[in-house]
Order: C-alpha cells, then sequence, then structure tokens
C-alpha cells in the first residue's frame, strides 16, 4: 500500500502515564502496523484523559490508519481536531494534504503542504505530495522541480521508488539502484504530462525492494 511505504516511520512517542497494562496495550496498538489493529487502539486511547499534545498525537495515528484504508473524508476529519490542537506538525499537515489529494480534491490539500515545507523545507516526501498535486492540476513544471526536490531530499529511497515506478509504467529502463540519472529524469518529465501517471510505484514486490 502506498500510503505504509510513505509514512509508517511517521510514528510518535506517547508521553501519557498509563494505570494499566490494558491502557498501554492500548497505547502501543496506536501505533501498531495492523491498520484495524491500530484504529481501535486509538479509538479507545482517545477516550481517555490524554494531554492535548498527546491527543494529537493518537489522532494523527488512527487519521493515517483511516487514509491508508481510504476512508478519507474519517481521516480528514482526525487531521482537522489534531490541527486544531497542535496547528504545526508537519507530518500531520503533510497527511491531510495527501488525503485530500487521494479523496480526488488536490487543490484543498495545497495549502496544507505549502504549510508543511515551511515547517520543514527539507522533506522528500512534502516536495513529493506537492508534485501529486501540482501535477494533478495541470502544473507540469512546477511538478516536475517538485519530484526533483523530492529526490535530493528523500535521498536514494525516494530515487529508487520512482525508478521502481516509472519502470512499472514502461517509462523507465534504467537500474533501480537510487541514484539519478538522465533516464530517470526523462521518464519523469514525460510521466507528469498526464495528470494520473503515478511515479511511485503500485506493485508490493518493487515496494519492498526499496526499503
Amino acid at each position: 500500500m502506498r500510503l505504509r511505504s510513505r509514512f509508517t516511520t511517521a510514528v510518535f512517542a506517547l508521553s501519557v502515564s498509563l494505570s494499566t497494562a490494558t491502557w498501554a496495550e492500548n497505547a502501543l496498538d496506536c501505533y501498531a502496523e495492523d491498520l484495524d489493529l491500530r484504529i481501535r487502539g486509538c479509538t479507545i486511547l482517545l477516550e481517555g484523559n490524554l494531554t492535548p499534545l498527546d491527543r494529537a498525537q493518537a489522532l494523527s495515528s488512527r487519521a493515517l490508519a483511516l487514509s491508508m484504508k481510504t476512508w478519507y473524508g474519517e481521516a480528514i476529519k482526525d487531521y482537522d481536531n489534531a490541527l486544531a490542537i497542535n496547528p504545526n506538525s508537519a507530518v500531520a499537515r503533510n497527511n491531510r494534504a495527501w488525503a485530500y489529494f487521494r479523496w480526488g480534491r488536490g487543490a484543498d490539500g495545497l495549502e496544507d503542504v505549502e504549510h508543511s515545507l515551511r515547517l520543514e523545507p527539507t522533506s522528500g516526501a512534502a516536495y513529493d505530495t506537492r508534485a501529486h498535486i501540482r501535477q494533478s492540476l495541470g502544473n507540469t513544471s512546477a511538478a516536475l522541480t517538485d519530484y526533483r526536490m523530492a529526490m535530493t531530499f528523500g535521498g536514494e529511497r525516494m530515487v529508487k521508488m520512482y525508478q521502481c515506478g516509472l519502470l512499472e509504467h514502461g517509462l523507465y529502463k534504467g537500474p533501480i539502484d537510487g541514484t539519478p540519472n538522465p533516464q530517470l529524469d526523462d521518464a519523469l518529465a514525460i510521466c507528469v504530462k498526464d495528470t494520473v501517471c503515478d511515479p511511485l510505484p503500485a506493485d508490493e514486490e518493487c515496494r519492498m525492494g526499496t526499503t
């Protein structure tokens, strides 16, 4: 799943003190890889007495799981509530922008990703999000610039992702080695002209090779 590969590193640590083993288990579940377990754990956790920051983090974690299950409307509600508490969370801003994009409402996420990049101007993931949104809006030149910035700051893994994804589209014939090259840039330049061409891979095996 595409969002899993992008955002599984966006896991927050809870500082709240939990009085029972059950609550401690729910705290761990709220950041689990299993999406249903995460949603259930966060929901139970949010029923408790959390500090505002911990509540924002749990809401963001549940929102990510909801988004990964393609329940974008529910995810965005959780991001709204999280950002009402902590409006300067770069990760939550970027993830809400991505949820809007995946929901077919990329323009609604543009302000979020711009805000995220102001907070973290070296985020490869945020540049990738903005590139996707700009591409979907037909802003070809700006999208291509953002994809290049995503590779600059996202490093070898992001480059491999694009190499792998563009190989799936038949646009790239070079190696999957995480090293930018003219073939990759040419493939991106072709892909970005199509508003529905995604340079990120859909194939799970291809994704696994980039981790």
